[in-house]
C-alpha cells in the first residue's frame, strides 16, 4: 500500500517535497511510509496521547492547494524548520544563511525567565539554528527575496497575528475538498507542521537530541512524546517471544 485512502481520491505518501522525496527515501528510516500511516491510524483509533501530524506526501498535497507565493512559502517554512508560528513570522532575510553546503536558518523565540525571588520576569530572546537540507526550498527562499526586493532586516510576512496563516490553511483545505481530497488530521493548524517536521526527522533516523535542539525544547521529555508511535511497531521486537 503506497497511498493513503481519501474520500474519492488517493493521497500519495511520497512526492517531491521538502527534506526528501518520500518518508522512505534517503537516509536511515525507522519505518516505511506504509507502516508510518498504519501506526498513525492505530494511534488515533486507540486515542493515544500523540501529536497529530501529516506525512511528507500529505504535506506536499496540501501545499499544492496553496497557489499564492507568499502563503505557500510561509507554510513551506513551517514544514522545513519546525518553527513555531511566532518564530517564523519574525523571520527576515538576514536570518537565512544559504551559502555553501551548510545552509541554515536562525529562529528566535521570546522565553520568560525568572531572575530571582520577588524580581520581575524578564523576556529574553533565545536563538537556535535549524539546518536546511532541501536545495529546492533554499532556491525558493532566494527567489522570494529577489522577487519582493526584501531588505536584510525586513520581515517576510509582516502579519500582526497567526489568524491570517490559519485562514490560509483553511482555504487550502477547502480547495482540496472541492477536488474530493481530504486529510487524516483535523484540524490542520500551523502547529501541525511543527509536529510533522519532528516526526519526519524521527522517521529518517535523526537523533532525538538533534530534533530537540531544532524544536527548541528545553527538556528532552518534550521531544520524546514523538517516539510513542514506535511502541506500535512490532518490527522493533524482531524474533522476541514470551512463550516456549
Amino acid at each position: 500500500m503506497n497511498n493513503f485512502k481519501n474520500s474519492g481520491q488517493t493521497l500519495p505518501l511520497a512526492g517531491q517535497n521538502s527534506h526528501s522525496a518520500s518518508v522512505i527515501s534517503g537516509g536511515q528510516t525507522y519505518m516505511t511510509a506504509e507502516t508510518a500511516a498504519t501506526m498513525r491510524a492505530m494511534a488515533v483509533a486507540a486515542d493515544l496521547d500523540l501529536p497529530r501530524y501529516l506525512l511528507a506526501g500529505e504535506i506536499q498535497r496540501l501545499l499544492d492547494y496553496v497557489p499564492d507565493l507568499r502563503q505557500r512559502l510561509l507554510l513551506e517554512t513551517l514544514w522545513n524548520t519546525g518553527g513555531r508560528i511566532n518564530e517564523v513570522l519574525s523571520l527576515t532575510p538576514g536570518d537565512f544563511h544559504l551559502h555553501g553546503h551548510q545552509a541554515f536558518v536562525v529562529l528566535r523565540t521570546l522565553k520568560q525567565r525568572q531572575r530571582g525571588r520577588g524580581r520581575p520576569v524578564r523576556g529574553e530572546r533565545i536563538s537556535r539554528a535549524v539546518a536546511l537540507p532541501d536545495p529546492h526550498y533554499q532556491r525558493r527562499v532566494r527567489e522570494y527575496i529577489a522577487t519582493f526586493g526584501l531588505r536584510q532586516h525586513e520581515r517576510f510576512w509582516p502579519l500582526s497575528s497567526d489568524n491570517t496563516p490559519r485562514n490560509w490553511i483553511s482555504a487550502a483545505i477547502t480547495r482540496a475538498a472541492d477536488d474530493n481530497v481530504t486529510f487524516p488530521v483535523d484540524p490542520i493548524t500551523c502547529h501541525t507542521f511543527r509536529h510533522s517536521f519532528a516526526m519526519h526527522l524521527l522517521l529518517h533516523g535523526v537523533p532525538l537530541k538533534v530534533i530537540q535542539a531544532y524544536l527548541g525544547h528545553s527538556r528532552v521529555s518534550s521531544t520524546e512524546i514523538y517516539t510513542r508511535i514506535f511502541t506500535l511497531d512490532l518490527n522493533w521486537l524482531g524474533s522476541v517471544r514470551f512463550s516456549q
